[in-house]
């Protein structure tokens, strides 16, 4: 049997909507920093999306004055998780999260390549770039400078 009839039939994660502080803040960071483009504005939300793609939207933002920041020792999603095409997106994506004081940590999952950042509400995403044909070989250290020359790119 396939995963398609054991299963509900998920293909895959068409859109996240956050609780955040302020829309306006969230909004400058997800497009300044992370690159998204805004589908629609309200007054308090908005709609991002990854530009070029068809879909209506894939991040939803949605104000909640007083919100607090998350809880690390309670029960919430840890974090969601966007993929880059290229190995050269992962290295401008680094720069720009940490331009933005928002990289956290890097990890070589020997299948992937991740950054990992928290927004302005202290909320965690991954940022990654899929390894053609890698294996699983457990978490590693990122060494994005050494991924980029083995590929023939200089570190930018």
């Amino acid at each position: 049997m396939s995963a398609t009839t054991t299963g509900t039939g998920l293909k895959r994660l068409q859109h996240l909507v956050l609780w955040i502080g302020n829309v306006e803040r969230s909004v400058r960071f997800y497009c300044d920093v992370v690159g998204f483009e805004v589908q629609r504005r309200y007054p308090n939300a908005a709609f991002l999306k990854i530009p070029g793609t068809a879909d209506d939207h894939h991040l939803g933002l949605f104000e909640q004055t007083g919100v607090p920041r998350p809880d690390e020792g309670v029960a919430r999603m840890y974090h969601a998780a966007w993929e880059v095409g290229d190995l050269t997106d992962l290295a401008r994506a680094r720069q720009r999260l940490a331009e933005a004081g928002a990289l956290v940590g890097s990890s070589d999952h020997g299948v992937s390549l991740s950054l990992y950042a928290k927004d302005p509400d202290g909320l965690e995403f991954e940022i990654f770039w899929t390894v053609p044909g890698g294996t699983s070989a457990g978490t590693r250290e990122l060494d994005l400078e050494g991924e980029l020359a083995r590929r023939g790119f200089s570190a930018q």
